[in-house]
């Protein structure tokens, strides 16, 4: 699999008392990470809900290693590990300052569903664009993000 990184800076106000990263931001740099994942495979969520088209989150998980604070520099490296008729998993690794370990690992599962929540099947189009993704070179390099 190919993986996409997406950088960001730890902000203050994402810190807490002690000075470190508060836990929940993870999951909210993950949803930063997705949406720029789709977007550079040509895809607005915004645009999926349009048509009717929602990514429910189904599970999520994260597994904080070291922790990150006021300034850091934040890679999230996702890759899609797996895409079924209507779910996709993502995983994630968090890099800090260009640092070649994780201080994190994480993923979520996702259902793709209409205005009703019921599971529907990935539209065609955006699944071909996700496998043909993970074959891309030019969208990044292989890396194992699966959390142990």
């Amino acid at each position: 699999m190919k993986i996409f990184d997406y950088e960001t800076r730890v902000r203050y106000a994402e810190t807490d008392r002690m000075g470190i990263s508060y836990y929940a931001n993870y999951f909210v740099w993950f949803e930063a990470a997705r949406t720029e994942y789709f977007r550079t495979l040509g895809f607005v969520y915004s645009e999926f809900e349009k048509e009717g088209i929602f990514l429910p989150v189904a599970e999520a998980h994260c597994r904080y290693m070291e922790p990150s604070s006021y300034d850091d520099l934040i890679t999230v490296r996702t890759v899609v590990s797996q895409i079924r008729q209507s779910s996709i998993r993502f995983d994630y690794q968090v890099l800090k300052n260009h640092g070649t370990k994780p201080i994190a690992v994480g993923y979520t599962v996702h259902v793709f569903s209409g205005q009703n929540l019921k599971p529907t099947r990935i539209p065609e189009i955006l699944k071909s664009k996700v496998e043909l993704a993970s074959l891309d070179p030019n969208l990044s390099n292989p890396v194992d993000t699966k959390p142990r």
